[in-house]
């Protein structure tokens, strides 16, 4: 598997695979491919950086992340829907760690309670449970 580190010119095909990625995730972020798009230039301009992951020219994977002092965020990672279940995302994962980040650093990454495959994976690679956010929703007027 071959990574490159991704550009504001990938920002496009980013976008329409971060929407699968909340619709996968079943996250309520309403937001549409051209917002995301938007939303993911203003991020490669500034604090993160993505990492695309291909085997011969099709993309299977990206990775967005934001290397802080002490730590490293990975805010989203995905494996194309029609290669899941082939460990690419475990491979990309081990590419970040090995080659990519540095190894002093306190690796960190948000999963939604409900997607428990998510949690799984994440647990598999070496994270272990911190924190738990709790909510409360707001009451919808009839």
């Amino acid at each position: 598997m071959n990574f490159r580190r991704a550009t504001l010119d990938d920002c496009g095909f980013l976008a329409e695979l971060n929407h699968q990625l909340i619709r996968d995730e079943g996250h309520r972020n309403k937001m549409t491919v051209a917002e995301l798009e938007q939303r993911m230039k203003g991020w490669l301009a500034s604090e993160y950086a993505a990492v695309i992951f291909e085997e011969g020219r099709m993309v299977v994977a990206y990775g967005l992340y934001r290397e802080q002092p002490e730590e490293i965020y990975l805010r989203q990672l995905f494996v194309a829907r029609n290669r899941r279940r082939e460990g690419i995302g475990r491979k990309a994962f081990e590419i970040l760690r090995s080659r990519i980040w540095p190894k002093d650093k306190r690796l960190t990454v948000d999963v939604l309670a409900g997607n428990t495959a998510a949690v799984a994976f994440w647990r598999a690679v070496g994270y272990k449970d911190y924190c738990l956010t709790l909510e409360i929703l707001p009451e919808v007027a009839s």
